[in-house]
């Protein structure tokens, strides 16, 4: 899989620390598809490939459950892990600085801001993935997994009832994945958003519709 990046050295050497544990929203797959999304970003934003390429490697190389209470702190944790491994490999400090600010900064639930142009693309590249049609297949394998429902039985869109996305798969449309387009940072980001945006919102209304 290594020579699916651009630099495939680089990949031989971090894809061995990539994941502790994997699921099947969060594997080899995922790395591949949110380093092709950086890759569109890249080109119409610029940005250093070397420090993306690592950052996208080693973005989820630490597992915690989305609901463990230590959730938020994932990113940290991972952005920890690649210091070292990255310290092994002789890597410079500003470097090893920029690559894991990148992976702080790419969680949804740690809320990190991200201050460079390598942030900003994981970023976006990462959230791209949980768009779309990737998207909707994703949220509804990682309900499954922790055996969430599909949705609520009587109150599907949740009207007269508080959202809650770890019982219901659909409510995580509301709470997270419908408004992910709007906080992306990056214009090339925000232009790739507009269809898998259109695609989420279509397979919400689609299914409610189904349910009515």
């Amino acid at each position: 899989m290594h020579d699916q990046f651009s630099d495939p050295a680089l990949a031989r050497a971090l894809l061995p620390h990539a994941f502790d544990k994997r699921d099947g929203a969060h594997d080899e797959a995922h790395l591949l598809r949110v380093w092709r999304n950086a890759l569109k970003i890249q080109a119409g934003e610029g940005g250093d490939l070397r420090i993306l390429l690592a950052a996208t490697l080693l973005h989820d190389c630490i597992w915690v459950d989305k609901a463990a209470p230590e959730r938020p702190l994932a990113s940290r944790m991972a952005a920890d892990k690649a210091r070292e491994v990255l310290a092994a490999l002789d890597w410079d400090g500003a470097e090893i600085d920029r690559v894991a600010h990148a992976i702080e900064a790419h969680s949804y639930s740690a809320a990190i801001p991200p201050e460079t142009l390598e942030a900003r693309i994981l970023q976006d590249a990462d959230r791209l993935d949980a768009m779309g049609f990737i998207g909707v297949a994703r949220c509804l394998w990682l309900a499954g997994a922790r055996g969430a429902a599909i949705c609520h039985a009587t109150d599907p869109a949740a009207a007269a009832r508080p959202l809650d996305d770890a019982a219901h798969a659909l409510d995580h449309f509301q709470t997270k994945l419908l408004g992910l387009g709007a906080g992306l940072t990056t214009a090339t980001g925000r232009r790739l958003a507009e269809t898998r945006a259109a695609r989420l919102r279509a397979f919400y209304d689609g299914l409610l519709e189904e349910l009515g």
